[in-house]
């Protein structure tokens, strides 16, 4: 017998491991001014996930959020051509933590309308489609 699946086709076991995983990652993150410790896992179109956490500087414009260590890390170590089918967030401080505009449309320069985010929202977990976080992302036409 199958096991239902999500509206984005993963398992609820896989959705599972990403948000684990996010939260193991947050517990390595560089927060010392806000103390907002953020992780992220982002997963591949071919099925491998990769990880990130924030990463705070002094000056607060050049942090780097989880979701962007993620993406950066894959485009590091697979190429430019990576292709993202989900992305989790966790945060250690139990508070909502959606992905920041930035991040959104960097979720969009590696995804696409019909990746889906899942993370903690003020009522508990949430999931939606980065069509429903971002609907108006900003595209530029590339080879």
């Amino acid at each position: 017998m199958s096991q239902a699946k999500h509206p984005s086709g993963l398992s609820a076991e896989q959705i599972t491991e990403m948000i684990e995983l996010a939260a193991q990652t947050a517990q390595r993150s560089y927060a010392p001014y806000s103390k907002f410790r953020v992780g992220a896992s982002i997963l591949l179109d071919d099925g491998s996930i990769f990880t990130g956490c924030n990463v705070e500087n002094a000056s607060y414009r050049v942090t780097t959020c989880a979701e962007q260590a993620a993406i950066v890390k894959a485009v590091s170590e697979v190429g430019p051509s990576i292709r993202l089918r989900a992305v989790a967030v966790a945060n250690l401080n139990g508070a909502a933590s959606m992905p920041c505009g930035a991040c959104r449309q960097t979720i969009l320069e590696f995804g696409s309308p019909e990746t889906w985010i899942f993370f903690p929202g003020e009522d508990g977990p949430v999931d939606v489609s980065l069509a429903q976080l971002l609907p108006y992302g900003f595209h530029l036409a590339h080879d």
